[in-house]
């Protein structure tokens, strides 16, 4: 389990697009291309691209499926633990306010987000 440093931002933007970012590298799709399908959904929904039910709905028709991460211990459950649990997959964690890439046990970013706390996160199983 490891940070990585990704940043598929055309201009190396850090703020403000991580769901952008997040699927992009999920997807392994470029920036632009993740964004036109992001907003593609969200004029299908009357909705903005940033929002959660937006970009959810878009990776659950590319096959993603979403699940909570249980709050039993609030506070104490992070990206890292989640990377560690998580050792072979694509998975799209969300934290309430970040969005995150996580592969095969890593996660990419464009800065150190491990010790954030998931909320749930999405996954496309292998058939």
């Amino acid at each position: 389990m490891a940070y990585i440093y990704k940043n598929p931002n055309p201009l190396k933007k850090r703020v403000g697009d991580c769901v952008v970012r997040g699927i992009s590298i999920l997807t392994d799709k470029s920036w632009v291309y993740s964004y036109i399908c992001i907003v593609v959904q969200g004029l299908k929904m009357y909705d903005m691209p940033s929002s959660n039910e937006v970009w959810g709905s878009y990776l659950k028709s590319l096959g993603y499926k979403k699940y909570i991460i249980p709050d039993s211990c609030p506070d104490c459950y992070t990206i890292k633990d989640f990377c560690d649990d998580h050792q072979y997959g694509k998975f799209l964690i969300a934290t309430g306010s970040h969005v995150v890439a996580v592969i095969n046990g890593d996660y990419y970013d464009t800065w150190d987000s491990g010790n954030e706390v998931p909320v749930y996160y999405f996954e496309k199983k292998d058939i």
